[in-house]
Formats: C-alpha cells, structure tokens, sequence
C-alpha cells in the first residue's frame, strides 16, 4: 500500500498551536500569582526563542514518527507524490506502483481573492513568525480564528477580530458562543461582528491598511485569515487518476473510504467530514483493520467530543440545544445550566467566568449534550465523551459524588433545570 502523508496537525496544526496556547498563558499566570501573595517581575518575552523550542518540539516529533514507520518496515520518500492511475503514482518523475493507494494528504487554509490579499498569512505562516507583531487583525469565526486571537493576545499584541457574520463558532451550542463573547472582550480582544475586509493597502512603513466593507479602517503589522480550510486536491492527479470530487475538491468516498477508482482510499480532512486530527487517526485505523487485519468496521461519527483552546477554552460533546430540540422536539428537552466564577480567580482577581450546561431528554433521562467553557474544558469533555458514548442518563450523574472543590464537581451536581421562561 502507498500512503501519501501529510502531517499537518504535527507540523502547522494542533501541536504547536497548543505550545502557542501554553505560552501565551504565561503572562495571565504571572497576574493572577499577585493575589496568591507572589511578587512576580513583569514577564519579558523572548519571542524568537519561543519559536526555536518550538521548531526544536516538532523536529523531535517528526523523528518519533519516523522512527516508527522505519521500525514498522515503512519506506518513506519525502517528495511530492501525484496519482497516476489505479495502481500508480509519480514522485518527482519516478513511478511508484502498488496494489492500494491511500491518499491522506489533508486539508490548507483559504484565503479569499480581493484586493490586496496578497499581503495576509493564514495560520501555516503565523507559527514561523519572526517577530510577535504588536498589532494584528484576525478575520475569521471558527476554531482557528478564535485560538490565534487569544494567543496573539495572551504574548501581548493588540488583537482586532473580524468576522462576518452576526456570531462566531457556527455549530456549537448558542449559550457556549454567547458566552465567550464578554471573555474575549474582558482580556482585550476587540470582536467586531458583521464586519468584513474590502481591501489591503501595504503603506511605506510595512504595515498595512485595511478598508472594512463599511468603508472604516484598521492599521496592523499582521493579518491573518483564518477563514477555512479546503481539501488539499489540487495538483494531486486525481482526476487524471479518475478519482471524483465534490464541488468543494474533496475526494468523495463510500462507507469503507473507497473511492470511485476501487483501488484507491481516502481518511482524514481531505474527504472533508469532520476536520479533526482524531477522525483522522479513527478513519485510518477502521480502513487498516477493515482490508489488513479481518475486522471490518466503519467508522462512528457520533457525539464526537471536541475542544476550541480559546481562553477560556471550550469542550463539547453531543447535541446542542438546538439541535435537540430540533430533533426531538421543545417539549422533549430539559436544560440544565450554571455560570461561575471559578475558585482560583476568587483571589487571583480575573473576572473569567465558567459556563457548564448539560442538554436532557425529558423521557429517557438521557444525557443529549454536554458544554463547557472555562479551565480545563478540553480535559473534562474527555471524560463526559465516554458518558455521552454510554448512554448515561441524568440519574447516574446525579448519583455521582463529585470532586471537592474542582470545577468539574458542578456537571454532577447540576440539579435544577432552568426554567422554560428562562430559556
């Protein structure tokens, strides 16, 4: 079988964009020791030996994975591969045959075409910056978007985000998107909603100059677009291959990842399901099983927990509420839901604040959905993941004795549901 790999969760993804999300804690950390009796100097950042360790992190990653493959009896061949046929691929002019071919070469940012688009980066550039630029433009409302806003913030730029719609994270549960409004404007991120880049002018000092739609403008020395992401298709061969996209360039595949050529499948963001580093890893071990190892199996897309690392960051799993209610109806559907400001910033002095919701069906008791926005959401969620994935119901979390004091003791204790009139 002929893999054609990108790593890009490991190299320009999830990796050192959480090392990003550690870092730019820093500076909040040394704030909130002040209420803890700690006299802390005030933090001076080193951007540029940020990004070495960084590099330096994902070099010794890269070795592990390699060292892998090389231990499994993997030939890996660090070239541009373009199919050719069923059983073919190119690799800088050198043909490679094999029985199966799989293409998991992923996803990469787009960037919309207008005036002056030239001058922005998406997020591959943002990890190699060479400076931390003092002033930056986000435009976006997604995972992406929302993280670098923070990070860019968290290492001491002034961040301006765009987005351009009415509200940010589509798809998430509206109290969770709601909620992280105000959290964002507390630590100085100015969101602006409805508001969209008409133009990009480059002035003679370097930084640029954009014209909103509305006609007012905004001075930075970045602007980073972090407006989707679309399968990585292009230039790969595939319909010289015979391999059919969709209209969006994804590789279209049937249940067991087989494409319209039978000889070639396809995993991860590039058949555009659902962008996770995780599905990815899921899809790929169910297709391994299914043709290598006798145990066929098809991948479940269902309640599949995932986290935003904004700050705070955001962990959910399951249906919001309004697909709940959608599904199963308004009267079907009890909501539970608190907001808090957690323990350690009753001294620290930040006003951050936890939401914690859980979405249950009125007649089985069952546990639809569960959000959280606050410390440690990423890791918590985990675990409310397998109780989704089991079926549990309200009773079984009321009957779980909580951890004292912690955050996470709230999901079990969660007893009254908010009202309907409150809704």
């Amino acid at each position: 079988m002929q893999f054609s790999l990108a790593q890009r969760c490991v190299n320009v993804g999830c990796v050192p964009k959480k090392l990003m999300v550690y870092g730019s804690h820093f500076p909040h950390d040394a704030h909130d020791a002040k209420g803890y009796g700690w006299d802390v100097a005030e933090p001076k950042l080193d951007w540029k030996r940020f990004i070495e360790n960084k590099n330096k992190e994902i070099a010794r990653l890269n070795g592990i994975y390699e060292r892998m493959l090389g231990n499994s009896g993997v030939e890996l061949i660090k070239k541009k591969a373009t199919l050719v046929d069923a059983h073919t691929v190119d690799v800088e002019g050198k043909k490679i045959t094999a029985d199966k071919i799989l293409v998991a070469v992923g996803g990469w940012p787009m960037v919309p075409e207008f005036p002056g688009s030239e001058n922005v980066i998406s997020s591959n550039e943002a990890f190699f910056l060479p400076e931390c630029p003092k002033r930056v433009i986000v435009v976006g409302g997604g995972y992406i978007a929302i993280e670098f806003a923070a990070i860019f913030n968290g290492y001491g730029s002034k961040v301006t985000q765009l987005y351009r719609g009415d509200m940010w994270l589509r798809g998430f549960d509206m109290d969770v998107r709601k909620h992280l409004i105000p959290e964002y404007e507390t630590i100085g991120v100015d969101v602006k909603f409805n508001a969209n880049i008409a133009k990009i002018d480059k002035q003679g000092d370097g930084s640029l100059k954009a014209t909103l739609e509305d006609g007012s403008t905004l001075e930075a020395d970045v602007i980073m677009y972090a407006t989707g992401r679309v399968p990585r298709t292009k230039g790969l061969g595939c319909e010289e291959a015979g391999v059919k996209l969709d209209k969006n360039g994804a590789i279209i595949v049937d249940e067991g990842f087989q494409t319209s050529v039978p000889s070639i499948y396809a995993v991860g963001d590039v058949i555009n399901r659902i962008q996770l580093t995780p599905v990815a890893l899921a899809e790929g071990h169910c297709l391994a099983d299914t043709i290598f190892g006798n145990k066929p199996r098809k991948t479940d897309y269902s309640d599949v927990p995932t986290a935003v690392f904004s700050q705070p960051p955001v962990g959910t799993v399951g249906l919001t509420e309004e697909q709940a209610r959608e599904k199963h109806g308004n009267d079907k559907i009890h909501i539970y839901r608190t907001s808090f400001r957690a323990m350690k910033h009753t001294i620290s002095g930040r006003q951050e604040k936890t939401l914690m919701k859980l979405v249950v069906h009125a007649e089985t008791d069952k546990v639809l959905g569960v959000h959280m926005v606050g410390d440690a959401a990423g890791e918590i969620i985990q675990l409310a993941g397998v109780c989704i994935k089991a079926g549990t119901t309200k009773a079984h979390w009321d009957s779980t004795i909580g951890v004292h004091p912690t955050s996470a003791e709230e999901f079990v204790t969660l007893r009254t549901r908010v009202p309907d009139d409150q809704l």
